[in-house]
């Protein structure tokens, strides 16, 4: 079984890396003067925002064309494991790691709210791609903190760093959501093929057998990471993931609820609902009235 080295301070990273430590809860790299990763697999216990430069033509991933070519930025979120591939000779990419520790933001208006920032769960083809004037947003704030790590630490550093990381997250979210906007026709793929999902896992047993479907699920049947999924249906609809998932539900709901073969608890069941009463009551709070209702009714 193949060994995970774990990486929960920032100085492991550094030696890693053959650079100084400059301070103990947070370090930026300049990768191309640091030593390449090995070919091992690694449990990250530090947060890490990689801005990756590459000039090598037209960036693809599967069929898909990235939107810009500047640059690349990579989240990494304490406990994810990330590998590099042994046998494989390595393109290191000249850019920009940024490391902290969760110690670092405690007590912090950003540890407050780090897990507002839900592309740290995103897959490695979710990155963010941005253009040359945001990559220069990036790299003025990674040269505000590196002025930080210059400095002797004082009572000011840590706060001051903090701010930093907390105003380059922000700008990311501002990138992302111009992300979510340039690949629209992408993202209205997502929602059709969810669509089709939806359809297909109702048209089959699996209610029955497996329940009503999760929002993992469905990102898993699409090849997406939870979040993304969850925040291009959010962008997207509306909707979170669930609401439109429960949306969908209840459409079909209203459907069935006329085979007068069948009982309300019945229907419910073969939706995927395990209890025939919260079927009644989500079908109560997005209709306005019970299935029993609905059916005298119509």
């Amino acid at each position: 079984m193949e060994d995970i080295v774990k990486l929960d301070t920032v100085a492991a990273y550094n030696n890693l890396r053959s650079v100084k430590t400059q301070h103990p809860l947070v370090t930026l790299l300049d990768l191309s003067k640091a030593e390449p990763m090995p070919a091992k697999t690694f449990n990250f216990g530090l947060y890490a925002v990689y801005l990756k430069e590459l000039d090598c033509g037209e960036l693809k991933y599967g069929r898909s064309h990235y939107d810009y070519q500047e640059g690349t930025l990579v989240f990494i979120a304490p406990g994810q494991v990330m590998g590099v591939q042994p046998g494989v000779k390595t393109f290191e990419p000249k850019g920009w790691a940024l490391l902290f520790h969760p110690d670092l933001i405690k007590g912090t208006s950003l540890g407050r709210h780090i897990q507002d920032y839900s592309f740290f769960s995103y897959d490695v083809n979710e990155a963010l791609h941005v253009s040359d004037k945001e990559r220069q947003i990036i790299l003025d704030l990674f040269s505000k903190i590196q002025h930080e790590l210059d400095q002797s630490i004082d009572k000011h550093s840590r706060k001051l760093i903090s701010a930093n990381i907390e105003l380059l997250l922000d700008y990311c979210t501002r990138f992302y959501d111009r992300q979510f906007i340039t690949r629209d026709h992408s993202n209205n793929s997502i929602i059709e093929r969810f669509e089709s999902v939806l359809n297909g896992y109702y048209s089959s047993e699996k209610p029955y057998e497996n329940g009503l479907p999760s929002v993992a699920w469905c990102a898993a049947e699409l090849n997406l990471s939870a979040n993304y999924f969850g925040d291009v249906i959010k962008k997207e609809t509306g909707k979170t993931a669930q609401e439109y998932i429960q949306a969908k539900v209840i459409d079909i709901a209203k459907e069935r609820i006329f085979d007068l073969e069948k009982s309300v608890a019945q229907v419910a069941y073969d939706l995927g609902f395990k209890y025939p009463q919260h079927f009644t009551r989500l079908f109560k709070q997005r209709v306005g009235c019970t299935p029993n209702e609905y059916r005298v009714l119509n």
